[in-house]
């Protein structure tokens, strides 16, 4: 890199060198590169004291000390079930008499599918832990899963019941009066997939009230610090090191209850009534690794995103979930049907995880989904090395809604989608890192009490529109559940490329009205920049890169492994 500025500057300046003054000069270029590098500060954030930037180091698999492994168990071929690449004939029957097989499987069990297209018109459900769905590969010689009909078409999943029964008892409906369209909302808008993890008879989501089972309550928690590792519990009951456990948060206390406030810091923002007109359900959710149990006192192995008061009614409760999941080295593809309505669509969507801890979707691509991979109930999984693409109009590509510490790696989005990037109902401590956004780029924060998530050294592509601006942060969600995001969501060294930009006028990236103090530091790109981001952000390095820490999950994981 050195070598090639200095022939540039050489070539500039028309200046004729001989070999023995060519190599002090570009010593001296180089080392000059290298100490304004080296001299560059780092961002103020990182040691304040008084602008709380989270800890977002404990995302992804095994709490991102472990890199994704490469399952060994026994192997069952999907071939010889019946499975047939490339005969153009449907696979589901097979494909499920091969499933019931793995389940049959002590152990580690590998249910691999062979090099070619498969046909799949079935759901495809996982419900084992120590279970890897592996293909031959993502690419053109690799395991195609093709779907030639939406979801919409089969059996509904006892599963979503209680979310259809929300539905039509809310009368959710997409209303676009300009369209001529008053649709009734698909259950399959943020739900569902074609390869389904779950655990038999346990709900998805919660809805509705009623439908709120008994919690088998473990522990009462009274208090315990934002940032912090200890809780301070009573009635323990079965708790265990090295249990994996929920912990609750309730507003038992309306409008005008104390966690509502403290959820969002006394931000200028006005929560929906969402916020209290559920008081059996829990309004912050984590799940947690005991790590410590001593007399009244438990530690735990990832830090609290909110302090915990009396009031809040916390409560560690049994979670249950499956362990080491993979699924991997495979396509998806989906016609490419005409696109109805936002929130109406039939459910050509790829992957569902639900119920899952430890686990990992790697090396997948997906083609024309309704939505990719959707994500409720599931906490340090991985997905990483995914591809979205197609002229379809996705809903979302990947999205993380109600999880906690999910790390989504090295996504790259090729088509246009509503929701490209989305952080969703509930989510917390969740990255998207390293990922790239080619069309119709937006970084949506989408409601629903999800805070200290972060987007982590992504790449955007955009057109300015003709007042040289773009709606880049985007805030969605139903009132219901405003504000867009509570306190300390965070944008990291956010690459920006502008086509065609005017180098005179700096470029206004907007949209964000109601996300509660944000950090954002390390705006940049091939233009300037101008940020408006309500409400009361804290901005930092606009306009320049931080070289030094490119990626601050990597940064913070690399420091606490030390």
């Amino acid at each position: 890199m050195c070598l090639s500025a200095f022939a540039a500057n050489k070539k500039l300046t028309n200046h004729t060198t001989t070999k023995t003054m060519i190599r002090p000069a570009i010593t001296i270029f180089c080392s000059l590169v290298v100490n304004i590098t080296m001299a560059q500060e780092l961002p103020k954030i990182i040691t304040s004291k008084t602008n709380y930037l989270p800890d977002f180091s404990y995302a992804g698999y095994h709490f991102g000390e472990s890199k994704l492994p490469e399952t060994e168990g026994k192997i069952i071929n999907t071939a010889d079930f019946g499975v047939k690449a490339n005969d153009n004939l449907d696979d589901s029957k097979a494909f499920l008499k091969a499933l019931k097989a793995a389940n049959a499987v002590d152990g580690n069990v590998i249910l691999q599918l062979p090099a070619g297209r498969i046909i799949l018109s079935d759901i495809l459900y996982i419900e084992r832990s120590n279970f890897v769905l592996r293909g031959a590969g993502s690419g053109e010689n690799g395991t195609e899963i093709y779907c030639p009909r939406p979801m919409m078409y089969l059996k509904d999943p006892e599963s979503l019941a209680e979310l259809r029964e929300y539905l039509t008892s809310f009368d959710k409906r997409q209303r676009e009066p300009e369209n001529n369209i008053d649709l009734p909302f698909s259950q399959y808008a943020w739900s569902g997939g074609f390869i389904w993890t779950q655990i038999p008879n346990e709900r998805v989501k919660s809805y509705l009230d009623k439908y709120e089972p008994e919690p088998n309550v473990l522990a009462k928690v009274s208090s315990g610090k934002m940032g912090e590792f200890v809780i301070n519990i009573s009635e323990v009951k079965n708790l265990k090191v090295g249990d994996i456990v929920e912990l609750q948060l309730f507003n038992k206390d309306g409008e005008n209850g104390e966690i509502i406030k403290d959820l969002y810091q006394g931000a200028k923002v006005k929560p929906g009534s969402h916020h209290w007109k559920f008081p059996k359900l829990p309004i912050v959710r984590q799940q947690v690794e005991i790590i410590k149990i001593s007399s009244s006192k438990i530690t735990l192995k990832t830090p609290l995103t909110i302090s915990i008061k009396p009031s809040y009614h916390a409560q560690l409760v049994e979670w249950k979930h499956l362990n080491e999941v993979g699924i991997e080295n495979l396509r998806f593809t989906f016609p490419d049907i005409p696109r109805v309505a936002h929130h109406v669509e039939p459910g050509n969507n790829a992957i569902f995880l639900t119920r899952l801890f430890n686990s990992w979707v790697k090396d997948v691509k997906i083609t024309n989904a309704d939505s990719g991979i959707l994500a409720e109930e599931v906490s340090n999984v991985t997905v990483q090395d995914i591809i979205t693409d197609g002229p379809h109009l996705s809903h979302y590509t990947v999205t993380l809604g109600g999880v906690h510490n999910v790390l989504v790696k090295n996504l790259k989005i090729y088509n246009k989608a509503v929701h490209p990037l989305s952080f969703n109902t509930f989510s917390t401590k969740n990255v998207y890192q390293n990922c790239e956004i080619f069309e119709d780029a937006l970084l949506d924060q989408h409601s629903g009490a999800n805070h200290q998530n972060l987007f982590d050294n992504i790449t955007v592509h955009i057109t300015a529109d003709k007042n040289n601006s773009y709606y880049l942060f985007g805030g969605g969600g139903a009132d219901y559940w405003k504000p867009s995001h509570g306190p300390f969501s965070t944008f990291w060294n956010l690459n920006v490329q502008v086509s065609n930009p005017d180098p005179l006028k700096p470029v206004l990236l907007y949209g964000m009205k109601d996300g509660a103090f944000a950090r954002i530091i390390g705006v940049h790109g091939n233009t300037k920049f101008e940020i408006k981001y309500d409400v009361d952000p804290y901005i930092e390095f606009l306009n320049k890169a931080i070289e030094k820490i490119p990626s601050i999950y990597e940064y913070q994981l690399k420091k606490r492994l030390e």
